[in-house]
This record gives structure tokens, sequence and C-alpha cells, in this order.
């Protein structure tokens, strides 16, 4: 079995079934931001699996692979197009919504060969880095909101503050949900018997 295992084709198949998986996952919304994000059910999980099975490099290739089907979603169900966005601004969404957002969630692999908590921190610490990109986006790209509430309060010219609050509304929960299945996931036997083969 570990012959098999360690052959590109298998690779390439559970590669496959795991960003699969992902996608499929990312259309089962708990619930939706208007201007773009949600919290889905476990649709990041696979991704952040995906490393310490296959190792970094299938791991952070399947990762960007992942993130231009969500930003052809992105294009084709949230309008990205349609947004208003200045050729400028369009570029740094896309760039820093999708493609820096989702790939960094494949460096979950630097953490596979460390043992258990290491990996669940790994998948925490990757969601985190995710935030950031997301963050940054609002910060930068988006930042001409100035004025919006929070807790019944209005806040003016704060597009940090914007940013991480609206952000945090559904990182969070997705960070959240994530490590509690990665959790019990790492656990279970037959999945520890898949971890951390070779490239």
């Amino acid at each position: 079995m570990k012959e098999i295992q360690k052959k590109p084709v298998y690779k390439l198949t559970l590669a496959a079934i795991f960003v699969a998986l992902a996608t499929a996952l990312s259309f089962i919304k708990i619930y939706k931001l208007p201007l773009g994000g949600s919290v889905t059910l476990l649709s990041m999980l696979p991704i952040v699996l995906l490393p310490s099975i296959l190792g970094f490099k299938w791991g952070i290739g399947s990762a960007f692979v992942y993130s231009l089907i969500q930003l052809f979603f992105g294009i084709a169900f949230d309008g990205l197009f349609a947004w208003g966005l200045s050729p400028l601004a369009l570029i740094g969404t896309i760039f820093l919504d999708y493609i820096l957002a989702f790939t960094v969630l494949g460096l979950s692999g630097i953490f596979a060969k460390k043992g258990y908590l290491a990996q669940v921190l790994g998948c925490g610490a990757v969601i985190c880095a995710r935030l950031l990109c997301h963050f940054i986006s609002g910060y930068i790209i988006f930042a001409n909101f100035e004025q919006f509430e929070i807790f019944g309060k209005t806040v003016m010219n704060s597009p940090a503050l914007y940013s991480i609050c609206y952000n945090g509304t559904y990182m969070l929960p997705e960070l959240v949900l994530t490590i509690v299945a990665a959790v019990v996931l790492f656990k279970i036997p037959a999945i520890k018997r898949l971890m951390v083969l070779s490239d």
C-alpha cells in the first residue's frame, strides 16, 4: 500500500478528490455576507489536511488550484467584475482575496512532520494567514467605507477596524469550525496512517 501511495498518479487523484471535496463544501454556506465572504461547512478542511498526507509541494499546488477555482466562482457567481472596482483594485482583490488567500492554506504542510499538536496549530496558523490577506485587502482596497455600524454604534474613518470586523465575522467562525474538525479528524487512526507521506 505504501508503494501505491508514493506514486504520482495516486497523489494526483487524491489531490483532485480533496480539491473537489473542498469546492463542494464551499457551496454549503451557513451564512453569507453581502460584500463577499461566508461561513461554509468546513470547506478549508480538505485543503489544510492534504499537505499532511501528500507533503508540502502537493499541498501548496492543490491550494493554488483551489484558489483558481474560487476565483472562477467569484467571477461567475459573486459578480466580481461587476463590483465597480478600478483596474488596480480589481487586480489587488484577485491577488489578495483569491490567489494568495486560498493558496496560503497549503502552507500547513510545513507543520506536517512535527506531530499532532503542530499539525492542528498549523491549520489554525494558515487560516489566520488567510484572514490577514482579507484584512489587508479590506484595509487597502475597500478603505472607502467611511462609516459603518458595529454593536449599535456608528464608526467613522476607521478602515482597519472595518476590515477586521467585516472579515472576522466569517473567518473566525471558519477558524473555530475547522480547528475543531481537525482535532477530531487527526485523531482517527485511518487518517493518521495516511499522514506525512514524503514527496
